[in-house]
């Protein structure tokens, strides 16, 4: 909850910035291309908020559990987590940096219990836990972490191929539940870097498939604050706008506190909602050319009415089931 409260003001700014330099962009088969000056301004500083949102979690999970000690090896954990690591570029995401950002703590924790001599007490804080907790952990992610992600999205990459051909509704709930287990990681990267491919041998389909459910969680979840009242905390319903206005876009990483914070009762109902969304699409032979969700594609969507008609009843049916799971807030929590 620490890394949670640390890192939703840097989700909100650099979400509603990125979602607002996306107006007026111009769709590619590479993403959109922003060329107006003030508008590049605008997606430079949303990327920088974006790039920060990792590794402030990982590093204040760690403070929680060390204090300040906990700072740096989370700061710089959280950073390797959310890039591309050796030969493979595989990134781990926010889920990576969380991990990290727990192990670092405890690692801490365990490192300010060493009995040492006194005239070492001064460094320990600004030298020696920083540098052997980096290194050891640093070396542990690279060489043990990183391993069975690179083995795990190779997997699910064969798994798609293999469905593609074979039962389209059985490939498009796939492809929806992919987009919601890990919030931009190494799944969804492959996925995204496997949409790409089929956009450049011509298959705009299975792109609209993927793409068409981006907007369905945030959108989900602020839905859900609406109608479900009493499931929702007034702080709640706030960072739910923001992150509504991001899902607009197509930026689902908005969601990501949410899921975090109460994933039980929230991952059922958008994992359904993305589900809904990409089976409504593969049906109605809707297609996408450019490789991002949200509002603005449906100008070069094909079939653009049913693009919108599965996001909109797919949002509505993620948002009942997620207020359907959720629990009632106690009345002095709100």
């Amino acid at each position: 909850m620490t890394g949670i409260s640390y890192m939703v003001p840097v989700i909100v700014a650099g979400g509603v910035l990125l979602a607002f330099s996306f107006i007026g962009g111009t769709p590619t088969k590479s993403g959109y291309v922003i060329t107006n000056p003030f508008m590049q301004t605008l997606n430079l500083s949303g990327n920088a908020g974006f790039a920060m949102m990792v590794p402030v979690l990982g590093a204040y999970v760690a403070y929680s559990i060390a204090g300040r000690p906990g700072l740096t090896p989370g700061f710089i954990l959280g950073y390797i987590a959310n890039n591309p690591i050796g030969n493979t570029q595989v990134k781990a995401g926010f889920l990576g940096a969380l991990l990290m950002g727990i192990l670092a703590g405890y690692f801490v924790r365990w490192m300010k219990s060493w009995k040492i001599p006194t005239m070492l007490k001064p460094i320990m804080p600004v030298l020696i836990i920083p540098v052997i907790s980096v290194l050891v952990l640093g070396l542990f992610y690279v060489y043990v972490i990183n391993t069975p992600i690179v083995i795990f999205s190779e997997w699910i990459l064969s798994v798609l191929n293999s469905l593609e051909n074979a039962n389209i509704i059985l490939f498009a709930f796939v492809l929806g539940l992919i987009c919601e287990i890990d919030r931009g990681g190494p799944i969804c990267k492959a996925v995204t870097l496997f949409c790409i491919v089929m956009i450049d041998v011509g298959n705009y389909e299975v792109n609209a498939m993927f793409f068409v459910c981006t907007s369905v969680p945030p959108l989900a979840v602020l839905l859900s604050t609406v109608i479900f009242k009493n499931k929702w905390t007034d702080a709640d319903r706030i960072q739910a706008r923001s992150a509504g206005v991001m899902g607009v876009v197509g930026i689902t990483e908005g969601t990501i506190p949410f899921i975090v914070e109460d994933a039980l009762h929230i991952l059922p109902g958008t994992m359904i909602g993305c589900g809904c969304a990409v089976v409504t699409a593969a049906l109605s032979g809707v297609s996408l050319p450019v490789p991002h969700g949200g509002i603005f594609p449906v100008l070069v969507a094909g079939n653009p009415i049913m693009y919108i008609g599965a996001q909109v009843v797919s949002i509505v049916v993620g948002a009942i089931i997620v207020g359907i799971l959720r629990r009632p807030v106690a009345a002095d929590a709100k």
